[in-house]
């Protein structure tokens, strides 16, 4: 296992110091100028590489090729080339519009690179010709020998080789909240959370000071492999996809239709350009050229609501995700959990609860902590418990013994307070304090008190003890304290501390679960922890998988798995990221919250990655929502109301695929046996730009609860499945219009274009009202927008041939008894629509039935 090319040995932390200088051609020394410099040329610089960046053309060009795009850039091309610059004008803004509103929406200021070198350190001090000195951060190289002191952000990965005192924040790398203890040695595990003697880039430094022999850098870390998905290309989102796929359905049937229609009417001798201006006209008729439009308004406004329930949306399709996600996987620290160390219990020397012994650390930690975590736990707890205390001398904690102490002065006298591990202090003590009496205290007291510090382990607590001795009051207050003082104590108690659970996480995770939604903890921290809080929040947790048990499965076993088990602990980067995949391949759309730098490669190739406000940089650049607010009760605000755009997404998609497909087929069957065209070409797309106006209010219509209950996701075979049933019943009607002004009405080729154009707005706007819920139009009242915007339509509609503008498009003003004839089979129509609606949505794969 050599470097010659850069890339660090995996789990080097397994491996002694030797060993690795061995590896690495290098010395515990530290290196030359020139060998570094040459390292750098070798190695490259300790950076991670930018994203790449995409421009305004390519995201306009991406759009462009969408299928409806294309049939809508090439139907506008004819018509301008053939002369309708009205007509192609109208369908190149509408596209135009669409366009650049998504891409306005959607684009994205890409400052990942910038968030990178803001979340490391700049400067580092590295062992150069036998001399430490500050370089560029860019600079160190595998081999180089670094020292990190106390609140430095560490450079890169690295073996301890020596340490005093020393501790690392490694909570946005690994998940685990509390101070980790860095010492020299060599460790068996596998995953980095548990590398007591490995620094990681990016962590922060908190007490103490420690060398170490640099192994990995830039991308060549768990910091930089994490960062490295940036880089990388967004995936296709399901919605994106099923996007195309419609579109790709909808192109297929245009070019049919349009190339039947052209051919026959060649065939019947009818003119070539007319007949090319008629197919382009239906190939416009039948395409949803608003879909982009609308999805994209609705998407907008969607963003909007949810800035409201303090989520912000950086991509526009996630929204969609979002309400069709059926598993959420989520970190601990930050998002289940507040991130803030809090005391949980204090006990008695006997194990029961009694605040004497949080009390006295409390006084030692005010007068001689570390200001660590825990210290600021027990601050928390009893903030006024220094009050008339003073501090003589101090004792810094040691970690080789794990204690230290602190000589105080105040209301009870002269106190020697020691706090520390538990089996450090017990060993200590020859007495403990039981009831306010001092009673000896003999090995089966410490093997008592020890199963009680392994108890509260087991529940996930971490575990300090204290114990005290009295000092004479003729000690000199300048009297050194020393080893020595730690002696012949008296065991006071111990203070457990946890990560506790967020007050909301029960029942947000309940009302997830309700709405078909299932949580899955994905941590890095300590299993025991995990599965604490998972009973704490109510989820099962029988089962708990570690980063040790991933990596032995294979990717087949893992699959299996991951359906039944809910928990995971001890986990690397790369193995959250291949969970993730496992729940996706077998078809679950698969959420990842999480706020740490080891959280961004799941975030990135989840179907929804989601971080929040103050998470690290990185998280914030792979996720596609950002969260103003950690809690799950935000997650589910966001999954209502994802669901609730894209049901109105739907609407839009329905109904254009039912009327559009419907009336262009009854359009293209009649221009076959009519000695006329049933239609003009500029009728046609003047009926379209109605129609679409009249769905403009869509975005913000309303939505019924049962409608949101459940995952959303695309179902083409539904959807063809209901245009096939409501499209042949608006030709049945089309039909039966063109039997009715031929026959009955004897009618003129002016007048049956005219009526038939009133004939098919109203059918195709009424029935809007009827189509766009389960529930009996009355009940379920639609959106004023959507009202007003369908009725301006209609209104539009039905006075135009009687205004001096129709005759600009052909048309003429019907007699009373065509009205009265049209008026009746219009009614017919919505009957007959509003029965079969209930057929045409009872199989359950239906585009609006939910499906796991």
């Amino acid at each position: 296992m050599t470097h010659p090319s850069g890339v660090a040995p995996q789990s080097f932390w397994t491996l002694s110091a030797q060993a690795l200088c061995a590896q690495l051609q290098c010395t515990a020394e530290g290196l030359t100028d020139a060998e570094a410099q040459a390292r750098r040329v070798q190695f490259g610089p300790n950076s991670d590489a930018p994203p790449r960046a995409k421009g305004l053309l390519a995201a306009v060009g991406r759009r462009l090729r969408e299928p409806l795009s294309l049939i809508l850039l090439g139907a506008g091309a004819v018509s301008v080339a053939t002369g309708d610059g009205v007509g192609g004008g109208i369908i190149v803004t509408i596209l135009g519009l669409s366009i650049g509103l998504d891409t306005v929406q959607e684009g994205r200021a890409n400052r990942a690179a910038e968030m990178l070198r803001r979340s490391v350190a700049l400067r580092a001090e590295v062992l150069r010709g036998g001399v430490f000195r500050q370089v560029p951060v860019e600079e160190v190289v595998p081999g180089d020998v670094m020292r990190v002191r106390a609140g430095d952000i560490i450079a890169a990965d690295a073996l301890v080789l020596d340490s005093e005192a020393f501790t690392a924040g490694e909570a946005a790398l690994t998940g685990e909240p509390y101070p980790v203890e860095k010492r020299p040695g060599t460790v068996t595990a596998t995953s980095p959370g548990e590398a007591s003697n490995a620094l990681f880039r990016g962590a922060v430094a908190q007490t103490g000071e420690a060398r170490a022999l640099v192994v990995g850098t830039g991308r060549n870390t768990l910091f930089g492999a994490a960062a490295a998905v940036l880089g990388e290309g967004q995936e296709v989102s399901a919605f994106q996809r099923d996007m195309h796929a419609f579109g790709l359905i909808t192109a297929r049937l245009t070019l049919a239709l349009v190339v039947v229609v052209l051919a026959t009417h060649m065939l019947f001798g009818r003119q070539v350009l007319e007949s090319l201006m008629f197919a382009v006209a239906l190939a416009v008729g039948l395409t949803p050229e608003l879909l982009p439009m609308i999805t994209t308004v609705t998407l907008s406004r969607g963003a909007l609501r949810m800035a409201g329930r303090k989520v912000i949306v950086k991509r526009l399709a996630a929204i969609h995700d979002l309400g069709a996600m059926t598993v959420l996987c989520t970190d601990k620290t930050g998002t289940l959990t507040s991130a803030e160390i809090a005391l949980s219990r204090s006990l008695d020397a006997g194990g029961q609860d009694d605040p004497h012994a949080a009390r006295l650390g409390a006084i030692a930690a005010s007068l001689g902590g570390d200001r660590g975590a825990l210290d600021a736990a027990l601050l928390a707890s009893h903030p006024d418990a220094a009050l008339g205390w003073n501090m003589l001398q101090r004792h810094a904690f040691d970690f080789t013994r794990r204690v230290g102490s602190v000589w105080a002065e105040g209301p009870e006298g002269r106190l020697l307070l020691v706090k520390g591990a538990p089996e450090a202090v017990l060993a200590l003590c020859t007495r403990h304090r039981v009831g306010g009496a001092e009673q000896p205290l003999g090995d089966a007291g410490r093997a008592q008190a020890l199963a009680r510090v392994h108890a509260l382990a087991q529940d996930g607590l971490r575990v300090v003890a204290v114990a005290s001795r009295k000092r004479p009051d003729t000690a000199s207050a300048e009297q050194a304290l020393t080893v020595a003082d730690e002696t012949d104590l008296v065991f006071e108690g111990l203070c457990a501390f946890a990560d506790p659970a967020k007050p909301t996480a029960a029942a947000a995770i309940a009302r997830l679960s309700a709405a078909g939604v299932r949580l899955k903890i994905l941590s890095g921290d300590d299993p025991i922890v995990v599965q604490r809080l998972a009973l704490q929040v109510g989820l099962p947790a029988d089962r708990v998988l570690t980063g040790a048990d991933v990596a032995a499965l294979s990717d087949d076993a893992l699959a299996v798995q991951v359906q039944s088990v809910d928990i995971y602990g001890r986990l690397a980067p790369d193995q959250k990221a291949r969970l993730v995949r496992a729940l996706k391949a077998h078809g679950a759309v698969v959420g990842f919250l999480g706020d740490g730098i080891n959280d961004a490669p799941a975030l990135k190739v989840a179907d929804i990655g989601l971080s929040v406000e103050g998470a690290s940089g990185v998280a914030q650049a792979a996720a596609d929502m950002i969260l103003m607010a950690s809690d799950l009760e935000v997650v589910a605000d966001g999954v209502e109301e994802g669901r609730r755009t894209f049901v109105n997404i739907l609407k839009y998609v329905r109904m254009g695929a039912s009327a559009n497909f419907g009336n262009m087929l009854s359009m293209a069957v009649a221009s076959l046996f009519l000695p006329f065209l049933p239609m003009l070409p500029t009728q046609i797309l003047l009926n379209n730009l109605l129609y679409d106006f009249s769905e403009i209010g869509i975005p913000l219509d309303t939505v019924r609860a049962e409608a949101i209950a459940q995952p959303q996701v695309w179902d083409m075979h539904g959807l063809l499945r209901f245009a096939g049933t409501m499209g042949p019943l608006s030709s049945l009607f089309d039909l039966a219009t063109f039997g009715g002004l031929l026959w009955l009405f004897q009618a003129t080729p002016e007048e049956f274009r005219t009526m038939w154009f009133m004939e098919s707005m109203a059918t195709q706007i009424l029935v809007i009202f009827i189509i766009r819920t389960r529930a009996r139009p009355w009940r379920d009242l639609a959106h004023p927008a959507l009202v007003a915007s369908s009725l301006i339509a209609l209104l539009v509609a039905m006075a135009l041939p009687f205004t001096p503008v129709g005759a600009w498009f052909g048309f003429v003003a019907p007699p009373a008894d065509m009205l009265a004839g049209m008026g009746a089979l219009v009614l017919g129509y919505l009957v007959c629509a509003q029965w079969l609606k209930a057929y045409a949505l009872a199989d359950r794969s239906s585009p609006l039935v939910p499906r796991r």
